[in-house]
């Protein structure tokens, strides 16, 4: 499990090969991860949007911005979490992501960034 602390939020990764959505001979491979959110601060947020990279053995990029996680924009007062589960497709089958949330200070309006940290995205068999 991955895991990074911004501004007293606490982001965990985990991700998982997802063999029964993948199809290797058309270079087509599914990845499922779950994301921890912690809130450890004091304050009341609203996570807002979030914006990911994605890169995968080839060295394709590409980005995915949008508005909250899974069409929801949870709250977390002082010491919620929320966790939330999503997948990616990638056209080889290694890659990584990181990314960062967009949260919302619901007590003094402020905006702050969150980071998501570098995971790994790899099917089981490449370890060895």
């Amino acid at each position: 499990m991955n895991t990074k602390t911004t501004h007293d939020v606490r982001v965990s990764v985990e991700s998982f090969y997802q063999p029964e959505h993948s199809r290797p001979k058309q270079h087509y491979f599914v990845f499922a991860y779950r994301i921890t959110i912690e809130n450890l601060s004091q304050l009341r947020v609203q996570l807002l949007s979030r914006h990911w990279r994605i890169v995968d053995s080839s060295g394709q990029r590409r980005e995915v911005k949008g508005e909250g996680v899974l069409g929801e924009q949870p709250i977390l007062e002082p010491g919620a979490s929320f966790q939330y589960v999503s997948w990616c497709e990638l056209s080889t089958d290694m890659g990584f992501m990181w990314g960062n949330y967009t949260f919302l200070d619901l007590i003094e309006d402020n905006d702050f960034e969150v980071a998501i940290p570098v995971f790994n995205l790899v099917a089981p068999y490449r370890y060895n």
